[in-house]
């Protein structure tokens, strides 16, 4: 009897122990097949917004700090119309530019939400962390939003939050 029910506890923890089915990964944006050519003639009205990141945040004391995983969110509200992305640039904490992810205006279809993530292990950014965005649009009922949803877990513990995006015009 005792045997049976070692060897029952023995199959348990070793269900138990089982490495959980990995999520596909998320293709990466390939900004060059959203390219959008813009003509000056159209008429468009152009903005700009600040979204605040953070990469790594302090843990117990100054010299220790905790990473996160971040997702940028960059969403077109409108149902009808286009909004086209200028640029999206990445500052540092010191305000030096650490990464520009886009070459050429790019379009989001109505309705589309890009994603820009960077892993926990990059730590670009850093405590306090930036992106502008500048971006074009034809009508000013629907500016784009842009979000960013910062997470880590370990273990049982786990810490997420969210930052909104700013207009700078």
């Amino acid at each position: 009897m005792k045997d049976a029910i070692a060897f029952a506890i023995i199959c348990l923890l070793l269900a138990g122990c089982e490495e959980p089915e990995k999520e596909p990964a998320l293709p990466k944006i390939d900004w060059t097949s959203r390219e959008a050519r813009l003509d000056k003639a159209d008429s468009l009205i152009f903005g700009k917004s600040y979204l605040p990141i953070y990469s790594r945040i302090y843990h117990h004391k100054r010299d220790k700090t905790y990473g996160l995983t971040i997702t940028a969110s960059l969403r077109n509200v409108s149902a009808t119309d286009t909004v086209y992305l200028l640029s999206a640039d990445l500052y540092g904490t010191t305000g030096d530019m650490e990464r520009s992810f886009i070459e050429k205006p790019v379009y989001l279809k109505p309705l589309e939400t890009l994603e820009i993530v960077i892993e926990e292990t990059e730590a670009e950014g850093g405590t306090g962390g930036n992106f502008t965005f500048e971006w074009a649009i034809q009508n000013a009922k629907n500016p784009p939003l842009f979000e960013a949803v910062m997470i880590s877990t370990l273990g049982q513990q786990g810490i997420s939050f969210t930052t909104p995006g700013l207009r700078m015009d």
